[in-house]
């Protein structure tokens, strides 16, 4: 079982890594904007102001992955892609059926 092993390598264990590998590619995270700021703008407290968030968002280059990221997770918190939870919940209705 532990002797499947792709290819040489010196350590078999880092081998296996591409066994438990995800199938979401999530390397957009490290372009994101928001992993350079306060993350705490982009969780709000109830009725708290998400403009900074926003802003930040609208200049990200991984905007859309961001959204989409967030819409596939049925992430319930937070601005995701630009959107707080209440708009991707809104987007969803709005972009049900559509492929």
């Amino acid at each position: 079982m532990w002797g499947v092993v792709d290819g040489p390598s010196r350590d078999p264990m880092m081998a296996l890594w591409g066994l438990f590998k995800s199938d979401n590619d999530v390397s957009w995270q490290h372009k994101a904007l928001c992993s350079q700021t306060d993350p705490e703008a982009f969780f709000p407290e109830k009725g708290g102001s998400t403009r900074d968030a926003k802003q930040i968002c609208a200049r990200c280059e991984v905007r859309e992955q961001c959204l989409q990221w967030a819409i596939e997770h049925d992430e319930r918190f937070g601005i995701w892609g630009g959107l707080s939870e209440r708009e991707r919940r809104r987007y969803k209705k709005e972009h049900r059926g559509r492929a």
